[in-house]
């Protein structure tokens, strides 16, 4: 159940700093309703695992950066006995073959039918250059994963032995430039001005869903999600293909994101950053740490669902920041220093969990992350666990790869 906290709705432990940060969305612009998932802390304007529900407003700083962020999770039709064995060498190949880290472009050039879509047309309002600039963007990096907390993994279902295959990641450069192009346009800044730094006691943005300005970066998110969508089913096709599997069942959904829904007989913009949609029977992935279960789960149909706007978490929620972590980076010498947690216990942890790890740094080690039992467990009476998932193979970026995006 939820704790009513200054008019906030907060799931799971309350944290002050996200509870403030919440409390100030609240009073800007027609809040509806504010609220946090179990998993929530603080981030860029809007917490992460914060909701806010605007009544004809929407906030690009509220989606944030990585617009359309989200999982993929499928089950495949191949077993663990299939591919013990030959664990080690498939996350080799995944590794060699899925393009991870901060900028980088893919190995091989990847045509879809959504770089047809005349949707690119609308960012012919920019200059003439835009559309052209944005598409050649999109079409090097799709399929690329990025840094930080962004991954491609691979599950057991212990209760039927079947692998999963799950991944996260958002709109990589492309989704980038557009949240902060619309940031620019929003301070009075040309759209491709330098992006000043964003401080997180910044109150959101917002735009009038029926501007012009706030029409057309719907459709720009609108967009970016769609491109993150195709990005995230070419790296499952990728690992589908290693595995010389198939895809038996589909869970795929966002998690930046801002949806136009109806709650309680009005519209309403939902402006979810890093929380899941659950709508009644909804199939959602919850993904923990490298080293704790994930899980599926289904939206349930009960009045505390309902008071959640039919949302719930997106992960476990960090409990230990990435400094705190690692270790202060010096970008010199790619050198940490301080770090609270060491690469041989990351190891030694993950070896005795039976991971095999390829990239990621202590950041990302299961030390800086909730138990997601106990971050579910606020949630239990809006969501069913349908699926439990134990993490044999994880792939991220590497250790030192400088994340702008944090989440």
């Amino acid at each position: 159940m939820y704790q009513d906290i200054r008019s906030v709705r907060v799931w799971g432990s309350p944290l002050d700093s996200a509870v403030d940060q919440a409390v100030t969305c609240a009073s800007h612009g027609r809040v509806v309703q504010s609220l946090l998932m179990a998993d929530h802390h603080k981030g860029y304007s809007q917490p992460v695992g914060g909701v806010m529900v605007y009544d004809g407003q929407i906030s690009p700083s509220g989606v944030g950066y990585d617009i359309g962020c989200g999982n993929k999770a499928v089950r495949t039709d191949v077993t663990l006995k299939d591919i013990k064995r030959k664990l080690p060498k498939i996350m080799d190949e995944i590794a060699q073959t899925i393009s991870f880290g901060i900028g980088r472009q893919n190995q091989e050039t990847v045509d879809h039918e959504l770089f047809d879509d005349a949707s690119w047309q609308l960012f012919d309002e920019i200059d003439a250059s835009t559309r052209d600039t944005f598409l050649e963007l999109a079409r090097k990096q799709l399929g690329t994963v990025g840094s930080g907390n962004h991954f491609v993994d691979l599950f057991v279902e212990e209760a039927t032995n079947q692998i999963w295959i799950a991944n996260h990641f958002g709109s990589r450069g492309f989704g980038h430039k557009t949240a902060s192009g619309f940031l620019n346009l929003a301070k009075g800044k040309a759209f491709h001005d330098k992006v000043g730094g964003e401080r997180m006691e910044d109150v959101p943005t917002l735009f009038e869903l029926d501007s012009d300005l706030g029409d057309m970066y719907f459709q720009a998110m609108t967009l970016a999600g769609r491109y993150a969508y195709a990005g995230r089913d070419y790296v499952i096709d990728k690992v589908l293909s290693i595995l010389r599997a198939h895809a038996t069942f589909t869970v795929h959904n966002h998690h930046n994101f801002a949806w136009k829904e109806t709650h309680n007989g009005k519209e309403v913009v939902v402006v979810r950053k890093g929380a899941t949609p659950n709508a009644p029977g909804q199939w959602g992935f919850i993904g923990g740490s490298m080293g704790d279960e994930s899980v599926i789960v289904q939206g349930k149909d009960t009045e505390e669902n309902k008071a959640a706007y039919y949302s719930t978490v997106h992960g476990a929620g960090r409990i230990m920041s990435r400094t705190q972590a690692a270790g202060k980076m010096n970008w010199k010498t790619k050198q940490r220093r301080g770090g609270e947690i060491s690469p041989k216990q990351m190891k030694d942890a993950l070896t005795s969990y039976g991971v095999e790890l390829r990239g990621g740094g202590t950041d990302e080690s299961p030390f800086v992350y909730k138990k997601l039992k106990t971050v579910l467990k606020a949630h239990k009476d809006t969501l069913d666990v349908k699926h439990i998932l134990r993490p044999i193979g994880v792939c991220m970026a590497g250790a030192n790869e400088f994340d702008p995006y944090k989440d």
